[in-house]
């Protein structure tokens, strides 16, 4: 079966989930890996996956392996303290491999670009208020300018905060790992207020579904918020009672993050990070779900169960 279909950043959080999605409907997929043990393990062997060893900012490997691709996933992600010249080179070189062929390029964009706003809409004004906001508005610049410019198609889906199997940062994973261990569960700065999250799942249909519909404009976006949680405090609970765990919660406070910055880089950026958590932010999905009338997210229990079955099988 031919492979139309590049995923870069297969073996992480929302990368996987795509992936899963299209092996599930037996699509097959060819994807870019560094660590081709990990991916192995992941995708347990699949025939119609073909996994090439190799890294993004090898142009020429890319290029080589998008000359026949209609669509790029571009899922790559470096922890947040080699974000800078790493995020904008590979998205220039994901763009140069695009050209090609006139490929789309599929984008988990975040909320990072809208700084301090409550209520995110797809026009809604980009002004970040972080550095790596800022870098985010500028890798959308440069994914716009080149689908405008021709050079290529581009699908832009916004996503908030997400969580599910694989889904491994320091702020989703111990969560599921200590109501493994009927540990108490870490969050950060507050757990009393509405906090909008999706399920890597329900992300990853959505974004294939879009991807299948394809473009009318050269650049389109579109966000998708998945469920608003009332608060925390009862997501995290029933994370708890699901994995027959005493209902624990650690808050981290703000100051925690000052202190672990002054000697660890990464809890540096997070810092920069923390006004995501102090109020809420509600992306408007409006769009997307007159889109797709029919769609409906996982269940949240057994979005829960699934992810606590993956980290057990681990």
């Amino acid at each position: 079966m031919k492979s139309e279909i590049l995923i870069l950043g297969a073996t992480g959080s929302i990368g996987y989930a795509f992936a899963e999605n299209l092996s599930s409907k037996n699509i097959p997929f060819t994807v870019l890996v560094r660590d081709t043990e990990k991916a192995n393990k992941l995708f347990k062997n699949n025939p119609i996956i073909e996994i090439i060893k190799g890294d993004v900012q090898d142009l020429e490997l890319l290029k080589k392996i998008s000359a026949n691709k209609k669509y790029i996933f571009h899922g790559i992600n470096y922890p947040y303290n080699q974000w800078f010249g790493n995020m904008d080179s590979a998205t220039q070189k994901v763009i140069e491999a695009a050209s090609l062929n006139k490929a789309m390029i599929i984008f988990p964009g975040n909320v990072y670009n809208y700084g301090n706003l409550s209520l995110i809409k797809e026009d809604s004004p980009q002004n970040p208020c972080t550095r790596k906001g800022a870098l985010r508005v500028e890798l959308e610049k440069m994914l716009s300018d080149a689908a405008l410019s021709g050079k290529c198609q581009v699908l832009n889906v916004c996503l908030p905060d997400f969580w599910g199997p694989n889904v491994l940062n320091e702020g989703v994973k111990p969560i599921f790992e200590n109501a493994l261990k009927g540990k108490s569960l870490p969050y950060i700065v507050t757990v009393d207020i509405p906090h909008q999250m999706v399920f890597t799942k329900d992300a990853a249909e959505i974004m294939v579904r879009l991807m299948q519909k394809g473009v009318e404009k050269p650049y389109e976006k579109y966000n998708y918020g998945g469920q608003i949680h009332p608060t925390i405090r009862g997501f995290l609970n029933q994370i708890s009672r699901t994995a027959n765990a005493p209902e624990k919660i650690t808050v981290h406070p703000k100051w925690l993050f000052s202190v672990l910055g002054l000697f660890m880089p990464m809890m540096k950026e997070v810092k920069e990070m923390l006004y995501l958590f102090e109020g809420t932010v509600i992306l408007d999905d409006t769009k997307v779900r007159k889109l797709f009338p029919d769609f409906k997210e996982t269940p949240l229990n057994e979005a829960i169960t699934e992810t606590l079955n993956w980290f057990r099988n681990q």
